[in-house]
């Protein structure tokens, strides 16, 4: 009853669970970075040029929508993002407390 209890009250490592987990988002973020900043440039471009060629004043403002939409879309997760990336280091000291 003793080894049982004693199994119970002992903490357990979750570092080799946990670690692996940190590397990986770690090294997802920077990438995410890159790609989500090229996109949102990329569409964003797509859609001032549809603003442009467009002739009927619908089809302007629904571009316009599309196109404010899109820079608040893009802008807001490359802000979550970054911050994340700015966390991560936080994160992995209260992780490293909790085990």
């Amino acid at each position: 009853m003793e080894l049982f209890m004693t199994m119970i009250l002992a903490a357990p490592n979750f570092n080799p669970i946990v670690q692996p987990i940190l590397d990986v988002i770690n090294a997802v973020l920077w990438p995410a970075i890159a790609i989500v900043g090229s996109v949102g440039t990329i569409y964003c471009i797509f859609l001032g040029i549809k603003i442009a060629k467009s002739d009927e004043q619908n089809s302007r403002e629904k571009a316009k929508k599309d196109l404010l939409g899109a820079i608040i879309g893009f802008a807001l997760i490359f802000i979550l993002i970054v911050a994340l990336r700015i966390s991560m280091p936080i994160l992995q000291d209260w992780v490293r407390s909790q085990i």
